[in-house]
């Protein structure tokens, strides 16, 4: 199928254009893209007045729950998710079950990811074997098999000299390793920020210094070894503000933050709100503001959803006995979006946290909307209203229903989503309609 989309306006990160044109594409690439329409002709042709077209999303945390977790969610019903929320490209962390510690559960993997179609799915291999932190994974063997970098998810490691020794190991691949920055012994099993609301609900706290602490190690290693570090899901001012200093420091360091950590505060777990359970959890006002400012100036270069997809039951003990983790792959871009609306975002930014930044962590080409380039594009209507109903199969695609935004109105959100130049999601009633 050959597409054109007259009067569109063009966000392209990669080369910072943004202007309004008319963009054609055939055979899954991009042919034209200028103000003048092209000579030849489309199999089909949308109004994109009014409407944004950026590179697809580049997902750098999303649970897809297989293998191991069937009961919440599974490839089929993530991949849809994803799609309709804009998303080309999601990472799954290793913390499968099994692990993803040998070659052998990549393939799994891998086998899964391709009877899929329209999304990209790229894993992370565990930098431990079993995630237990002591005893290293073959890292060589799992970046053949096709990892492309490795972490530990949530879990610790032993000490400091297990971490310098993985760093040591992934700088001589020439990979990035994925830290989640948090001291396990200062956060000590807690489950909301240390704070006044936290106090008052009686909550076991997870303080700064946790992410502070553990950065500062991070970085301390990196300053020894060379080795690139992505620090996954900032949570704290402090902690932006460290990053900031290692990078001017030339060291080879990045992160991202999640999408609710932009929009959310420690006083949204008020009532004991299970679905604001999250690690790392909710902070203040002033974090959350900082933590804005860090993407928007490109110090945190990638947004993510952190998706974490569960069955109801997760969600309905005491609020310490819950699961952490929100259903988050249909709310990146609308609430990101929100930030544009606020100001605090210009639309060019967005489309690069949430595609150039991931894009340059993964080591994958640059997106960009030009000739020659794969059509892997969102086509976004900024002034779409609609409002999330976990119930109703036209709003909500993922299995896991765990959002706090469930009931929410959202102006803005994606209304088209190509892979290989292909459609394989437009909303309903979409505002660019066919010509």
């Amino acid at each position: 199928m050959s597409l054109l989309i007259r009067n569109v306006r063009v966000l392209d990160p990669s080369s910072g254009f943004d202007a309004v044109v008319n963009v054609g594409i055939r055979d899954g690439r991009i042919d034209h893209r200028g103000e003048a329409l092209p000579d030849t002709a489309y199999d089909q042709t949308l109004d994109g007045d009014g409407c944004w077209l950026m590179p697809s999303a580049i997902d750098l945390a999303a649970r897809f729950r297989e293998p191991g977790a069937t009961h919440k969610a599974d490839f089929q019903s993530e991949t849809g998710a994803a799609q309709a929320g804009g998303i080309g490209c999601v990472v799954l962390p290793p913390d499968t079950s099994p692990v993803v510690d040998s070659p052998a559960v990549v393939d799994r993997i891998n086998g899964k990811a391709a009877r899929i179609h329209g999304l990209d799915i790229a894993v992370l291999g565990a930098l431990t074997q079993g995630l237990k932190g002591e005893a290293l994974a073959s890292m060589s063997a799992l970046q053949r098999a096709g990892c492309v970098g490795f972490g530990n998810a949530l879990a610790p490691l032993r000490n400091a000299l297990v971490a310098r020794r993985a760093l040591e190991y992934a700088h001589g691949l020439n990979a990035t390793v994925h830290v989640f920055a948090q001291d396990a012994d200062l956060a000590n099993g807690g489950c909301a920020h240390e704070g006044p609301v936290g106090t008052r609900l009686g909550l076991p706290p997870i303080p700064i210094a946790a992410e502070v602490a553990a950065l500062r190690l991070w970085i301390s290693l990196v300053e020894d070894t060379g080795a690139r570090v992505h620090f996954c899901r900032l949570s704290t001012a402090s902690g932006a503000q460290l990053l900031e200093s290692a990078q001017a420091r030339g060291l080879p360091v990045s992160a991202d933050v999640a999408a609710h950590q932009l929009a959310m505060i420690d006083a949204d777990v008020e009532g004991f709100d299970a679905m604001a359970h999250l690690v790392p959890p909710l902070r203040t006002a002033r974090d959350r503001d900082s933590l804005r400012e860090a993407v928007a100036r490109g110090v945190i270069s990638a947004v993510c959803s952190d998706h974490q997809p569960h069955e109801p039951d997760a969600k309905i003990n005491p609020f310490p006995l819950t699961e952490p983790g929100i259903a988050a792959l249909e709310t990146l871009l609308p609430l990101l979006i929100e930030l544009v609306h606020a100001g605090l975002l210009s639309p060019l930014q967005l489309a690069a946290r949430t595609s150039l930044g991931p894009a340059l962590v993964l080591g994958r080409a640059e997106p960009a909307i030009s000739p020659g380039s794969p059509a892997n594009l969102v086509l976004i209507d900024p002034e779409r209203r609609w409002t999330i109903d976990t119930r109703d199969p036209l709003s909500w695609h993922s299995r896991g229903r765990n959002t706090p935004f469930a009931g929410r109105t959202f102006c803005g959100r994606p209304v088209l989503t190509l892979h290989g130049g292909r459609i394989v999601w437009q909303a309903p009633a979409a505002a660019a309609g066919a010509a």
